[in-house]
């Protein structure tokens, strides 16, 4: 696997155990509102294949909440 991909595959779980974790009862909330934008925004460029060509990831719904 390239460093790339696993630099993205790798922070893409600890979101996801990160994600796990703020649902337990008794989850330290300090902590997850520390961890979570910091990993967020260390979120490498998904390496080159993650989408199909001609994905653009601003069209689509518009969210509630959503520019």
């Amino acid at each position: 696997m390239c460093p790339d991909c696993e630099d993205f595959a790798r922070t893409v779980l600890l979101l996801g155990q990160l994600a796990l974790y703020a649902d337990v009862s008794d989850a330290d909330q300090g902590f997850i509102e520390a961890v979570g934008p910091s990993l967020a925004a260390s979120l490498p460029e998904p390496p080159p294949g993650t989408f199909p060509p001609g994905y653009d990831p601003t069209d689509g719904l518009d969210y509630p909440g959503g520019s």
